[in-house]
């Protein structure tokens, strides 16, 4: 019996391959690192090749660490950092441009006059996303007006539009298979979450023909068999979802009502919404969380830029610290009597501020401030972050069980468990953190496994999720709502600070970009 998973995390700074079995324990992990490319301020690249290369290699690496060939593997699962764009040739696979990064602005100007010219209202409608740099649509139209001949080589139906699973699964199947899946598509500004299919209007607006378009997929289906040569035979390749969402099914959630944040470099959090698509008056983010079976799941979805990176920036920026798992220990030792917030907004805020122009600053400071008050407003900025895409997101959403939910919560963050318990404080509501953190990968290869027949339904995956720990709050109210408004006094100063500069796509460096997954 056939009852290994391969699960592809392809990220934004590596690619990972992970080897569950039938049970859902790991056999083997695979990670290698790839080149970032910075060629101008703001922009973000990849060489595509460093994608594929990375990815195959690590695949191979994995089976070989936990002793599987293609016969003990009965799918690939894939996740993918989002948004990232890649265009290429359809008769030799060769990209036409380096793939564009999710954080990447150069579009900022094109976002611009698609506002100016009235098109949000109806991109918004039909999407759930606003017009940004950050998703794929703008980027495709960038290549095909930047590239020679790129637009006529794609009105010709020469070249092929995916975003990372799309690539893959092209070239895991030699060229074979162009496709994606929802959640993936709904990332685009180019797909109509409420019809599912990609939208002659958007593709009129952005520019982009519909002939370079992958086919759109349930999140668990088969898309095709990977090239025999590439791991010495075919294994079928049976489910995909962009990261965040792959971390949604990875974490069990879902029934409506349910939150799950990952916590890496920035934080997403995402609140399933079930079948109806909700429409956010607090600037998050509708889109599609998976697609089973032909129906829609949506959720509300928001976006922290800058999580683990403040950690980052007080170790490699300030020097304060040696190592990030230092952090908890400190925050510690911390003054009580001190007050000091981190708003860190080192590029621009996410939801629910969407404010890409300001920066970031500390209020509170004192001459008794020192490493141990930094660290302590480093970690809590991340849990105020959360606290504002929490109450947008109860603002939002009042279905059955809003009033009683709980959060669960992966990535890297949650090792701290000091910053777990102050976000379970300030949210005055339960935090779980799973036995499996590997969620995104988990989700990748649920989703194949669960077409392949190795894993259950969804609700009997759900009663396999196994809970580490429980984080209860334990803040007094009084404690709680005084240091809540210390947090939102910050961020208006932030907001309303005179210093923000005008042009993100001019003001962003490399430097100054997170390099977590999309």
């Amino acid at each position: 019996m056939v009852t290994h998973i391969l699960a592809i995390d392809q990220g934004t700074t590596s690619s990972r391959a992970i080897v569950f079995r039938a049970d859902i324990s790991i056999a083997a992990i695979a990670q290698r690192e790839f080149p970032q490319q910075f060629p101008a301020s703001g922009w973000v690249e990849h060489e595509p090749e460093d994608i594929w290369n990375s990815t195959v290699a690590t695949c191979r690496q994995a089976m070989e660490k936990a002793g599987v060939t293609p016969k003990d593997i009965a799918a690939i699962g894939i996740t993918n950092q989002r948004e990232t764009t890649v265009v290429w040739d359809r008769t030799n696979g060769k990209a036409v441009h380096r793939a564009i990064v999710w954080q990447d602005r150069r579009t900022a100007d094109i976002c611009a006059r698609l506002k100016a010219g009235g098109h949000e209202p109806a991109i918004s409608a039909k999407t759930g996303l606003i017009i940004d740099p950050y998703f794929s649509g703008t980027k495709v139209a960038w290549i095909l007006d930047s590239v020679p001949g790129a637009r006529a080589r794609a009105l010709r139906g020469e070249l092929l539009f995916g975003t990372v699973d799309s690539y893959l699964l092209w070239r895991l199947t030699g060229g074979k298979v162009h496709a994606t899946d929802a959640t993936n598509a709904s990332r685009t500004l180019l797909f109509n979450i409420h019809t599912g299919q990609w939208d002659d209007e958007l593709l009129d607006v952005l520019q982009v023909p519909r002939a370079m378009l992958p086919e759109v997929k349930d999140s668990s289906a088969h898309f095709g068999d990977s090239a025999p040569e590439l791991f010495g035979a075919p294994i079928p390749i049976r489910g995909i979802a962009g990261d965040q969402q792959a971390a949604m099914v990875g974490q069990a959630c879902f029934t409506p009502g349910m939150i799950k944040s990952t916590y890496g470099t920035g934080c997403f959090a995402l609140l399933n919404t079930g079948a109806t698509p909700v429409v956010s008056n607090n600037k998050l983010l509708t889109t599609i969380a998976y697609q089973l079976n032909g129906e829609r799941t949506y959720a509300l979805e928001g976006s922290i830029f800058v999580a683990g990176s403040a950690v980052q920036w007080l170790r490699d920026g300030l020097g304060v610290i040696k190592n990030a798992s230092e952090t908890g220990a400190l925050a510690e030792q911390s003054d009580p009597a001190q007050s000091v917030y981190l708003v860190p907004a080192f590029v621009g805020m996410g939801a629910p501020y969407w404010n890409p122009n300001v920066r970031g600053a500390l209020f509170g400071l004192t001459r008794n401030t020192g490493a141990a008050e930094l660290a302590h407003a480093a970690l809590e900025s991340v849990c105020y972050q959360t606290f504002d895409l929490w109450d947008a997101m109860r603002a939002d959403w009042s279905g059955a069980g809003a009033a009683h939910t709980v959060l669960r919560v992966d990535g890297g963050m949650t090792a701290s468990s000091w910053t777990m318990q102050r976000l379970a404080d300030l949210l005055d509501a339960p935090v779980d953190r799973p036995v499996i953190q590997e969620t995104t990968a988990l989700g990748a290869a649920y989703l194949a496994g669960l077409s392949a027949g190795v894993y259950p339904e969804p609700s009997r995956f759900a009663d396999n999720w196994q809970l580490d720990r429980r984080f209860k709050p334990a803040m007094s109210v009084v404690t709680r709502t005084r240091k809540l408004k210390g947090w939102a006094a910050a961020v208006r100063g932030v907001l309303a600070s005179g210093e923000a500069e005008t042009t993100p796509s001019a003001s962003a460096g490399p430097d100054d970009i997170p390099d977590q997954v999309g």
